[in-house]
């Protein structure tokens, strides 16, 4: 699982794609295909971000959703909270002890 989030999250559009999510959930491939295009000037077919999307929906940061022949597509943030807690920060509050 780990693997296809860092894929997935090291794509620049991609990330462009998980931006426009965070601003405005629920959205369809035509409304994010028109906000990469006029908000970032990105000149990327519908597959394109179709294919972004689908490498997105399988490291489970975005899910999707039908309501009648419209799908939406919405950010779902669990995966990262998953790796920030497999490693975690150490606790920096009590100062260290230096072990000879």
């Amino acid at each position: 699982m780990a693997d296809d989030l860092f894929k997935a999250l090291a794509d620049p559009t991609r990330r462009i794609i998980l931006d426009e999510l965070t601003e405005r959930s629920g959205q369809t491939l035509f409304e994010i295909c028109g906000r990469l295009a006029m908000k970032h000037g990105l000149g990327i077919s519908r597959q394109g971000v179709s294919q972004h999307l689908a490498v997105l929906e399988a490291a489970g940061l975005v899910t999707a959703r039908r309501e009648g022949r419209c799908k939406f597509h919405d950010l779902d943030t669990a995966p990262l909270r998953r790796i920030t807690e497999r490693w975690p920060l150490p606790d920096t509050s009590a100062p260290e002890e230096n072990t000879p």
